[in-house]
């Protein structure tokens, strides 16, 4: 089994130990260093009555859309002043509301008739397949490819972006980096892909990837010292354990993050603040760390030649900023075409990031670590 949050790992215990006499239980089988820590750090949470919240994905301004077109497909015509008495107060449309009903009616989406709304031709164009089959399904569930770099899992893919006629390799756009496809395994639905520098196209499933703070504050946890109760560790998890707490001692601090200044070369910031809260912290502080890197829970690299000063003065002038957004990758987002540019970019970064994990992570203190 290899589940990435406490919510699997309980769906995978749950269909355990059914039969009268036996006891639940699970078997974690790692295939690396890394992949028993992150198991351990799940199990922290768990052990703690952690489980990831049930809330609704931040910032559906194209589902918003989405409704305001199938509103005025069922209604045939909706008012342009009375629209929101449809909705009351659903948080589905924030302050940007009228901006996007604004964009719809400028880009052909609705056809103004006096005081009233129809849909237009450009909606037609876009959705207007199979009686609008498209516009009244939000979700949809294609088979999905795993892609891999190596052993290491980058994202998920649906079918159509392996598919499709392209000239020249296939590139793909997962976490803020471009992979280029090598092989597809289509009987295990796997992808097989190596990073280039740029280009590709991004399916958006509505996750960021990567491990949030909670999970990752376990792996911390657990490289402090901690042994969530109730599990049993194999004598080689114990050796592999102690190594991995050996070899991440000069990264972890038990009252706060460490900032790893070497004298040449570029420093590294252990965050330990999961993949969303570091993206936030690199679009956030440009002055202090590199852009160009994969972003990943634990770290941050910083531009070379910085000192103690140089990240006293980015953090104490911290401008929230949510994560860079490649133009190609709201091509995912379902219905961003009903979105004006800017704001599609807006929501998919306001969805990538963590701005209360970053901001923990600026908050506590830190220690300077010079090798």
């Amino acid at each position: 089994m290899r589940p990435r949050t406490v919510a699997s790992l309980l769906q995978r215990l749950g269909g355990t130990g059914r039969r009268a006499g036996t006891t639940r239980n699970c078997l974690f089988l790692c295939l690396d260093d890394e992949q028993e820590l992150l198991a351990l750090g799940m199990l922290d949470r768990w052990a703690r009555g952690w489980v990831e919240p049930i809330v609704p994905p931040p910032s559906p301004r194209h589902i918003a859309a989405q409704q305001l077109m199938a509103l005025c497909l069922q209604e045939h015509l909706i008012g342009a002043a009375t629209w929101r008495s449809w909705w009351g107060s659903l948080p589905i449309f924030d302050d940007t509301a009228e901006d996007i009903l604004q964009f719809l009616c400028a880009e052909g989406y609705f056809e103004r008739d006096g005081g009233f709304l129809r849909i237009g031709p450009e909606a037609e164009r876009r959705f207007g397949r199979r009686y609008f089959s498209g516009l009244t399904a939000v979700f949809s569930a294609p088979p999905e490819f795993t892609v891999l770099a190596g052993r290491n899992e980058v994202g998920t893919i649906g079918t159509d972006l392996l598919v499709e006629e392209v000239e020249g390799p296939r590139v793909l756009l997962l976490g803020g980096r471009s992979w280029k496809v090598t092989h597809v395994d289509w009987p295990r639905r796997r992808c097989f892909v190596e990073p280039v520098d740029s280009g590709g196209k991004a399916m958006w499933s509505g996750l960021g990837g990567g491990l949030p703070y909670a999970i990752t504050r376990g792996m911390r946890a657990v490289l402090l010292g901690e042994t969530p109760p109730g599990v049993t560790l194999t004598r080689r998890a114990q050796a592999t354990l102690a190594e991995l707490r050996s070899g991440y001692e000069p990264a972890i601090d038990p009252d706060g993050s460490v900032v790893v200044l070497p004298s040449e070369g570029s420093g590294r910031w252990w965050t330990w603040a999961g993949t969303a809260a570091n993206r936030t912290l690199q679009a956030s502080l440009p002055t202090l760390i590199d852009r160009r890197q994969r972003i990943d829970e634990k770290s941050l690299r910083l531009l070379p030649g910085i000192g103690p000063r140089d990240v006293a003065a980015a953090v104490a002038n911290v401008i929230w900023r949510g994560p860079e957004v490649a133009a190609t990758a709201v091509s995912g987002l379902k219905f961003s075409a009903a979105l004006s540019p800017g704001l599609a970019r807006r929501t998919l970064a306001e969805r990538l990031g963590d701005e209360a994990g970053a901001r923990a992570a600026v908050e506590a203190p830190r220690r300077i670590y010079r090798p």
